[in-house]
């Protein structure tokens, strides 16, 4: 059997791509791999020239990708930014002390400047600490609070005013069904957002390889030969998205666009919900670059709202629907009448008063409480603090 010839350049083919299985070389794959990530960038218009990022580096394969391909891409296309490493250290030790060694690395062959902020400098507590004060249940609530507000402190400390994270299309599928099964509706539109934060927030947040796969993320350090970190955390087989990391690859395996399929699904759900801008990557279905992974065998998502317009337009609907309303009374229109849920009923919903953004009265960080989430979870924990005897 003959060996499989490149897609793009007829040379020998040495990778099928996870993604649509399109049988490709290295270099073209790499290539390929790149010019979707810029698609992503400017169809949603990430960056402006002359812009300070901070890039958040774990020393992951995720983060030194980013790094990788963001220094590529900016000096290839001329974006014109300035771009820093920003990692954070959350004292877990046999963990992030070996991957920060990674980030230092990293540092030197990208040349770029790079800041460490850690959780003890910050709130005067290790996650080794944590774990031994809370257990291991739970323990990733307060490690993800930390680290997001400890990405915020530091880019404000470097007066920088956008992070880009290394979040992949598995990553934001996972949350998408973390949400789901939480009932949690009203978090997909943040977690699905390719930029999240807003004019009121001091620091922005946003995901170049949010359609990028994992796979193709190993595949592409791989045969880049980048240097990076390995090994999972030690606190995180217990955490909740581990579960639906498990259900996520057995999808992979069945149907290989699952994993994009579940992010434009939450995508086209958070634009149901109420009081919620949705940023979505803004590309042209036909320009086959695959960017938001509509492309290349996928649909481009909006079918079941063109049937309902061409049945309205034929008058053919109205033989097809059921109205279904919230009402406890009975009606002869056909409709079908469900109780009122208890607890957010829509009256309720449509009284309460939105959310407005201050700051916590203990740190200053922004909160629409009046302690930020982080401070309430280091009040809990000052207050299980075991006594030092002297």
């Amino acid at each position: 059997m003959p060996p499989a010839t490149c897609l793009r350049c007829g040379n020998r083919a040495v990778i099928k791509r996870p993604k649509n299985h399109h049988k490709l070389c290295k270099e073209c794959f790499i290539s390929v791999f790149e010019d979707e990530v810029h698609h992503t960038i400017t169809s949603s218009k990430l960056f402006f020239p002359g812009e300070r990022v901070a890039i958040g580096a774990s020393g992951g394969k995720d983060s030194t990708v980013l790094a990788s391909v963001m220094k590529t891409l900016n000096e290839r296309h001329h974006y014109g930014m300035d771009l820093v490493l920003l990692s954070v250290d959350e004292g877990i030790k046999g963990y992030r002390d070996d991957s920060l060694e990674t980030v230092k690395r990293n540092a030197v062959q990208y040349e770029m400047p790079l800041r460490i902020v850690g959780y003890d400098e910050l709130y005067g507590w290790t996650m080794d600490q944590v774990v031994e004060t809370i257990g291991k249940k739970g323990n990733c609530t307060y490690c993800g609070v930390f680290r997001r507000q400890a990405l915020d402190r530091g880019a404000k400390m470097l007066d920088i005013r956008h992070v880009i994270t290394g979040h992949n299309a598995d990553d934001v599928a996972e949350t998408v069904l973390m949400n789901l099964l939480r009932g949690d509706l009203p978090r997909l539109s943040r977690s699905t957002s390719i930029v999240t934060g807003s004019a009121s927030s001091e620091v922005k947040r946003s995901k170049p390889l949010k359609y990028a796969y994992e796979k193709e993320i190993v595949l592409y350090a791989h045969h880049k030969k980048l240097d990076y970190f390995s090994t999972e955390c030690i606190y995180s087989p217990e955490a909740f998205r581990g579960t639906a990391r498990t259900l996520i690859k057995g999808l992979e395996k069945v149907r290989p666009s699952a994993i994009l399929d579940i992010v434009r699904s939450g995508e086209d759900m958070a634009r149901l919900t109420p009081d919620k801008n949705q940023d979505a990557c803004a590309c042209d279905e036909g320009e086959g670059m695959g960017g938001c992974g509509s492309a290349d065998g996928r649909t481009s998502g909006g079918e079941f709202a063109q049937m309902e317009a061409k049945l309205k337009a034929t008058g053919q609907i109205a033989g097809f629907e059921t109205e279904v309303t919230a009402k406890n009374d009975s009606a002869g229109d056909g409709s079908v009448k469900l109780p009122i849920r208890g607890g957010r009923g829509s009256k309720e919903r449509s009284t309460a008063p939105m959310q407005t953004l201050g700051q916590c009265i203990k740190c200053g960080y922004m909160s629409s409480q009046e302690m930020c989430q982080a401070c309430t979870l280091l009040e809990n924990l000052n207050k299980n603090r075991p006594e030092v005897s002297i």
